[in-house]
């Protein structure tokens, strides 16, 4: 059957750009985890979501006669491209059947309109944006995704570098045992409390009642830690509070934590609760009150969760604190008993974060890649 791509857009054509993922995932055996078709609406929505404040996107779908297979968003993020000066584009969202035809056609759809745009190159999997989901799995399928992390079938990779993209970067996942033990070595503990004595650091909970205060004193500590690192964008104030509100159902109060000084804030770690262990439960993502209602009842007994922001404050950076933060962190799951959590996404790069995560005889279990080509003019 001949192929057809169709930039879709209006409500009907947001709601079959997102029927895609169930059509491709259908009938197979494999961990993927069908999100809550009104968190994907939420990262689309022009006008509901702040990151388009700044930015633009369009939608393509896929389709063999009458048969949908497969999408792909483009995306123009000024911010970005402020940011790090550059004229660069990017595609996400991507889904498709095992159809090299549909997904180069799909491509050539996105990088064309990227280029109308004059940008240069197209990168991604991002969607949206580097504040959000991104890369592609291309280590450890058999692990199920935890919130907010991509999975995909291994042969999505063929289909991307049959495009014509290449990897730019590696996203990096470390599962952090907890149990009924404390899950760091005692040299790190040790450690870790030789060095909350030396600099007189004091942790406390994140005060969920005050949230958006808390907020505003993470967001400034976000951008300062993370400036400089590879593809960073520092959200808006908007943006930030847009995603932070978005995650207070399931933030885990009683192991994220904010460190301090003096009663200088110095550094953080959130942590939420994973919610993918309830979204089975409802394959169809859509929800009902009945159903709302039970995993707002259930979303507390999850002890399962994943670091999703870990902040330093630049100059406090080389002072041998992310042991401590570990133990910390550690030491709370084990007081509520929580199984663990994955650490993701970290840079492949960034051996601040990775070697001690190592020297701690952890290993990445999961890894995503980034892909980037350049556009002809």
């Amino acid at each position: 059957m001949s192929l057809h791509i169709e930039q879709v857009e209006g409500r009907s054509g947001l709601s079959c750009f997102i029927d895609t993922a169930w059509i491709v995932q259908a009938g197979r055996n494999t961990p993927w985890v069908p999100p809550l078709r009104s968190m994907v609406r939420d990262a689309l929505s022009m006008r509901g979501n702040p990151f388009y404040n700044d930015a633009e996107r369009a939608l393509y779908v896929a389709r063999r006669g009458k048969q949908t297979v497969g999408r792909i968003a483009a995306v123009e993020n000024r911010r970005h491209n402020r940011y790090h000066k550059d004229r660069l584009g990017f595609f996400g969202f991507f889904e498709c059947l095992e159809d090299q035809e549909a997904a180069t056609e799909l491509f050539a759809s996105a990088e064309h309109w990227l280029k109308v745009r004059g940008l240069k190159a197209s990168r991604g999997p991002i969607s949206p944006s580097m504040n959000h989901e991104c890369g592609l799995l291309v280590n450890g399928f058999g692990a199920p995704p935890v919130i907010m992390t991509p999975w995909n079938p291994p042969y999505y990779a063929d289909l991307i570098q049959g495009a014509g993209y290449a990897k730019v970067q590696d996203l990096l996942g470390y599962y952090i045992p907890a149990g009924n033990k404390l899950a760091v070595p005692d040299r790190v503990r040790h450690l870790a409390e030789r060095t909350r004595r030396r600099l007189g650091i004091t942790f406390r909970r994140l005060d969920a009642r005050t949230l958006k205060q808390e907020a505003r004193k993470i967001h400034e500590l976000y951008k300062d830690a993370w400036d400089g690192n590879w593809g960073f964008v520092p959200p808006s104030w908007n943006e930030f509070w847009h995603i932070t509100n978005d995650l207070k159902a399931i933030l885990a109060v009683d192991f994220s934590f904010v460190a301090e000084i003096d009663d200088e804030v110095i550094g953080f770690m959130l942590i939420v609760r994973d919610l993918n262990r309830l979204l089975p439960a409802i394959p169809s993502g859509r929800l009902w009150p009945w159903n709302a209602v039970k995993l707002l009842f259930n979303v507390q007994k999850i002890l399962s969760g994943r670091v999703v922001l870990l902040g330093l404050k630049t100059r406090h950076r080389h002072r041998g604190l992310f042991p401590l933060f570990a133990y910390e962190a550690a030491r709370r799951a084990l007081e509520v008993q929580a199984e663990g959590a994955e650490a993701s996404w970290v840079l492949e790069d960034n051996d601040s974060i990775v070697a001690p995560l190592e020297a701690m005889g952890l290993q990445p279990y999961k890894r995503w890649r980034l892909y980037e080509k350049e556009l002809s003019t």
